[in-house]
């Protein structure tokens, strides 16, 4: 290969990657709404309190109105810091009442996968549109009841798959899907940490499974959005050291393929034991490596082509992942439109990851229903 070069890109690359993220929300934007559409946050954990509600003030079409938690201290708090009065403050116990305050929207659910089924339906039951945190839910059951809520109150469901608004990610999908490398060849992404003790995400009763569920959505997704088709089969293996307290009840690791109707084959890894956060797309004519491929930011990735490899820059996006998502819901409302990271996009998501699993536990190729 050739010596390593650096490309800010600007004209016509930049411009397509600005066309491609805004792909849809151009659309939606035909429609501009008349005010911003107001969220509840339902679960005042870590990533609600210093990833979403600090990104909410870079928003044109969102605010926050209502907190719901159930540590009254929690709601004291952060209801002084974002300006929430006492009386948008809610419970659990209480939760359903947010039908009656108008200043309430959109209801944001960012709790243990368990508890999404549940808030996501009482959310579309009370009439509010509903974000819900990946995963989904902890079964392709409890996503259909999710879906079939919302359509029956007439309400938008959308699944916080931020990296599907995140400017990295969309360039790489667009230089992937329009053939710029040539036809795809092979598909690697690898996402895991090491997962430290005393977290409800081990615990099986609140997260569903382990690290499949929570930081292999990433691997799945990266896959799936490369590829730009769904795929017909998976084959999976996992690798758990049952004597680690941490892995009572979740699995650590799963390496699993996907294969796609072109012929195409995605490797995968998850883990709870091991740092990845990289995806690779293979064409005949290059190929395009991501690392740091889905974080909360500093995203990097290269090309090679010609035999040269080239990190690409792109200029700063007007705004960031956690803005652009939350923006994108109220954009869907007001244009009358099934949001980019709809509800059937959660469930395909886990069809999938209930046929990884499947595959793990009987050591066999499992079919995808509808291939």
């Amino acid at each position: 290969m050739k010596a390593n070069r650096r490309d800010v890109v600007m004209g016509m690359g930049a411009g397509f990657a600005a066309a491609y993220s805004l792909g849809s929300a151009g659309k939606l934007s035909a429609a501009q709404p008349r005010r911003k559409l107001g969220y509840a946050i339902v679960g005042l954990g870590s990533y609600a309190t210093n990833q979403i509600m600090p990104r909410i003030g870079g928003c044109e079409h969102a605010k926050l109105t209502a907190l719901v938690s159930g540590t009254p201290e929690k709601l004291a708090r952060y209801g002084a810091e974002y300006g929430i009065p006492s009386t948008h403050h809610y419970n659990y116990a209480n939760f359903d009442s947010i039908r009656d305050n108008p200043d309430i929207d959109i209801v944001y659910v960012v709790l243990p996968n368990s508890m999404h089924a549940e808030y996501t339906i009482r959310a579309a039951q009370a009439g509010k549109h509903v974000m819900c945190e990946k995963p989904m839910a902890i079964s392709s059951a409890e996503c259909e009841a999710m879906i079939a809520a919302c359509r029956k109150a007439g309400t938008r469901l959308m699944i916080g798959y931020r990296s599907q608004f995140e400017p990295h990610n969309l360039y790489a999908m667009a230089l992937a899907q329009r053939g710029d490398l040539g036809p795809t060849q092979i598909i690697t992404s690898e996402h895991g940490f090491y997962a430290q003790p005393n977290q409800w995400r081990l615990e099986r009763p609140l997260s569903g499974g382990g690290s499949l569920m929570d930081i292999g959505i990433y691997s799945l997704q990266a896959a799936r959005y490369l590829a730009g088709e769904e795929p017909t089969e998976v084959m999976a293996m996992e690798t758990t050291d049952r004597s680690d307290p941490r892995f009572a009840t979740v699995e650590d690791r799963i390496d699993f393929q996907l294969r796609f109707p072109s012929g195409v084959m995605a490797s995968c890894v998850s883990s709870y034991s091991s740092n990845h956060n990289n995806y690779r797309f293979h064409g005949r004519d290059g190929f395009l490596r991501a690392e740091p491929a889905t974080s909360y930011d500093g995203h990097q990735f290269w090309v090679h082509r010609d035999g040269e490899t080239r990190e690409v820059v792109l200029p700063p996006p007007p705004k960031n992942q956690f803005a652009a998502q939350l923006d994108h819901l109220p954009e869907a409302i007001f244009a009358g439109v099934e949001p980019r990271a709809s509800g059937e996009e959660g469930l395909r998501d886990m069809r999938i990851i209930e046929a990884i699993y499947q595959s793990a536990r009987e050591g066999r190729a499992i079919r995808l229903a509808g291939s």
